[in-house]
């Protein structure tokens, strides 16, 4: 397979750099395709207002799911502020530029419904204490272990950096938000070259899943659904 035609932008959802690097690649790249970390419910949710809480919801993807993505986007959106950027822009930088130019978009990512689902049945006791002792820390610890730019793309170093923690303290965790999702938009990549081998190829994907993502595209074991539009 020759992955002449894919570019792969690796993005942090807060950081204006990213926004910057997202209209530079399709303005200047000009892409076919577009394909996003993003599934349908979470394309759909950047364009709209927050609903209500239902409780069907919660049952559909677990207690423990459902109170990490209500952590997960209290502190996105935190730290969005501090640096005047809302969680997710350069998606919604990457679907506009795309429909305003007539470029197809396709979703690579796991339905968040899924990997929620996921979450809440993988977590172990070990890993609440840990998320729970992090906490803390961070509410009583001004210095951070890992300190750098919120405004820009943490560096590979930095990045691998943090994911090993991740993997080494949440291992859980590391497996269902990170492992399981690469092979899933790795695979989708992969049929999607496949599918389009004459087409230009922009993916924009979060700075952490960059790496392992571009070493399994090369090599895909599972075939999984994608969509474009």
């Amino acid at each position: 397979m020759n992955y002449k035609n894919l570019m792969v932008i690796g993005t942090s959802h807060i950081a204006k750099q990213s926004l910057e690097d997202v209209r530079k690649a399709i303005e200047g790249w000009k892409p076919d395709i577009v394909a996003l970390e993003l599934d349908k419910r979470r394309l759909y949710s950047l364009f709209r207002k927050p609903g209500k809480i239902r409780i069907y919801d919660i049952k559909r993807i677990g207690i423990k799911g459902f109170i990490f993505s209500l952590i997960g986007a209290w502190a996105e959106k935190k730290l969005g502020n501090m640096v005047g950027v809302a969680p997710g822009s350069e998606m919604k930088i990457a679907v506009r530029l795309a429909r305003k130019n007539n470029i197809k978009i396709a979703l690579i990512d796991q339905d968040i419904e899924i990997t929620l689902r996921r979450f809440s049945k993988s977590l172990t006791w070990k890993e609440k204490w840990n998320f729970f002792v992090d906490i803390l820390k961070s509410i009583f610890v001004r210095k951070s272990v890992i300190e750098f730019d919120l405004t820009k793309v943490p560096s590979k170093k930095v990045i691998k950096k943090l994911v090993g923690m991740v993997k080494e303290r949440y291992p859980n965790v590391y497996k269902v938000l990170i492992e399981e999702r690469n092979k899933v938009m790795a695979n989708n990549l992969h049929n999607i070259t496949s599918k389009y081998p004459d087409k230009k190829i922009l993916a924009i994907i979060g700075a952490g899943h960059e790496d392992d993502i571009l070493d399994l595209i090369k090599k895909p074991g599972i075939n999984y659904s994608f969509t474009v539009s």
